[in-house]
């Protein structure tokens, strides 16, 4: 493959990682060994075209084995992870609930179902615990004296 096309194939693959798809820092290691490829034949380094790929994919594994973890944690950093849905979050209730009744309120900006799965009678104010999230119901739970967060 003539130089260009390796410097092409570069810049379609760091751009397809930066701007379009996030293959978790792949395709970067991917097109900097292109560009590299590309780079050694354009500075005269005469290779047949199964050599150019042998040196391509070479590259290829020895950066991303050695630098992208490193590199990718750096970009990412540390984010703690974060949970998706309510489940296990507490709610207070805002209107009496009975074991297995429903009611609405708000939660998070959005009007939910509260069902209550318990076998006790749930009052107004009492903190309870989601425990599933169905659609729009949240299921809850009446939590044990101990274990409430304030």
């Amino acid at each position: 493959m003539p130089w260009w096309g390796w410097i092409i194939l570069g810049a379609v693959l760091l751009g397809s990682e930066l701007m379009v798809v996030d293959a978790a820092f792949y395709l970067v290691f991917l097109g900097i060994a292109a560009a590299i490829t590309g780079l050694t034949v354009l500075f005269g380094i005469v290779m047949e075209p199964w050599l150019q790929w042998l040196m391509f994919g070479s590259l290829s594994l020895i950066t991303m084995m050695t630098f992208r973890g490193r590199v990718y944690d750096k970009i990412r950093g540390n984010v703690a992870d974060y949970a998706e849905g309510p489940v296990g979050q507490v709610l207070r209730l805002e209107s009496d609930l009975a074991a297995g009744a429903q009611c609405r309120q708000e939660f998070r900006g959005s009007t939910w179902m509260v069902i209550n799965r318990s076998t006790a009678d749930i009052s107004a104010g009492t903190e309870v615990r989601i425990s599933e999230v169905s659609g729009l119901n949240l299921i809850v739970h009446n939590m044990p004296q101990h274990s409430k967060q304030e």
